[in-house]
Parts: C-alpha cells; sequence; structure tokens
C-alpha cells in the first residue's frame, strides 16, 4: 500500500493526519504544499480542493484528515480498513 499526504507548515490537521497513520504503523510519502513544484501538482491533481491535508492511497484520492480517520476506525468504503 503507497500512501501520499499532501501538507503545508503549520497545519494541525496535517500533523494529526501523520499522527494517526504512525499510530497505525502506516508508512507514507509527505508533499510539502510550500515548495512551488508539490503546490503546483496538488492544484493539477485537486483542481477543487482547497484544504490540507489531503490524502492519496494507492493513487486514489480519499479525503482530508477526517476522511482517513474515519478509514482507520472502520468507517470507510470495502470494510472501512485502508
Amino acid at each position: 500500500m503507497q500512501v501520499e499526504i499532501f501538507t503545508g507548515p503549520g497545519c494541525g490537521y496535517c500533523e494529526r493526519a501523520k499522527q494517526l497513520l504512525a499510530e497505525h504503523g502506516i508508512a507514507y510519502s509527505e508533499r510539502d504544499i510550500s515548495e512551488p513544484e508539490v503546490r503546483t501538482e496538488f492544484m493539477e491533481r485537486l483542481p477543487r480542493e482547497r484544504s490540507i491535508p489531503q490524502v492519496f492511497i494507492d493513487g486514489t484520492h480519499i479525503g482530508g484528515y477526517e476522511d482517513l480517520r474515519i478509514r482507520l476506525q472502520g468507517g470507510g468504503e470495502a470494510g472501512g480498513a485502508i
């Protein structure tokens, strides 16, 4: 499983999302949108999203912190686990 999370400096929900992933032993790659090339990629991949964090699992966008939390608690699609 490949988890990718778009974050930004000073984002409390980003820190919570990373902590949640760590607590569940899930490795992830972090993409900081304060870097211009990452911000451009973020806007191209998610033109309607303006909030962070945004999480992708195996290339599929699942949403932000709350969506991740729900999935990890077993309330998401396909049985809830990621």
